[in-house]
């Protein structure tokens, strides 16, 4: 015998079928992301702070390391950079040796627009595993290729890219050193012709790397593919110290350095 069900309730049967079959991430009463969320978005927590430096005074950047003629002043609680007569190009090292894993915030603004180009080192060793400052390993001078194709392995990423020979290009990249190997083009992290102060933030949870200038995700990449274009840039790095490098057209300002570990 065939029992004829109204159409309204098998329907109302289907949707409920469907919906049960349907698995969502879980999430807490107040709406905070559980670990699972976390995991499937990518998010971190900041967890202890491992280091803080207003960058405001030459006291406070004592103990920091240049390479290169970079100059520095102090004016209204920032740190400007540049090099006299765009001598040469010159990389800034912060004396701290940082995890696997962190969260590092500053402020940078562009002093003058005609051309310039930043980057931020991270992650940087020895290619033995020694301290950038080992005294065994050679001399460093700003050099781009002491420390893109040298005896230090890195990473970098290019946030304000108005380059002399290479003006208006605006993206960020991320490249792997030393073999110099782009890993991704990324947004436009400071623009071109901004004279504003910007936010920035780099987050290293283990192989898995993102900038963000203004809360703009400008980078977002896992380090997971050694072999790129048939380059070998070996396994994902980890600890070391972050530097920031200028080149020698840049006329940069920075305060309010801060890094902070994964929970």
């Amino acid at each position: 015998m065939n029992t004829r069900y109204p159409r309204w309730l098998v329907c109302l049967l289907l949707v409920t079928a469907a919906a049960g079959c349907s698995k969502q991430p879980a999430t807490s009463s107040n709406n905070t992301p559980t670990a699972t969320e976390s995991a499937l978005t990518g998010t971190v927590e900041k967890g202890a702070l491992l280091y803080s430096n207003p960058l405001s005074s030459p006291a406070s950047i004592a103990d920091w390391v240049m390479e290169g003629p970079g100059e520095l002043t102090f004016k209204d609680g920032w740190m400007q950079m540049y090099s006299p007569d765009e001598a040469m190009h010159h990389v800034f090292w912060c004396p701290v040796e940082f995890p696997d894993s962190f969260i590092a915030e500053w402020q940078a603004q562009p002093l003058t627009t005609d051309a310039g180009l930043t980057i931020v080192f991270f992650a940087a060793k020895g290619v033995d595993g020694e301290s950038i400052f080992d005294p065994s390993l050679p001399a460093r001078d700003g050099t781009f290729s002491q420390y893109t194709e040298g005896r230090i392995n890195s990473y970098h990423i290019s946030y304000y890219a108005n380059a002399a020979h290479n003006p208006d290009r605006g993206h960020a990249n991320l490249r792997k050193n030393n073999t110099f190997t782009l890993l991704q083009e990324g947004k436009v992290g400071i623009p071109t012709y901004s004279d504003k102060v910007h936010q920035v933030r780099l987050v290293k949870h283990h192989n898995h790397i993102q900038l963000f200038v203004d809360d703009n995700k400008v980078i977002d990449y896992t380090d997971n593919q050694p072999v790129i274009d048939g380059v070998n840039t070996g396994a994902p790095y980890t600890s070391g110290h972050i530097g920031f490098r200028q080149m020698q057209w840049t006329h940069f300002q920075y305060r309010n350095f801060s890094v902070w570990a994964i929970e």
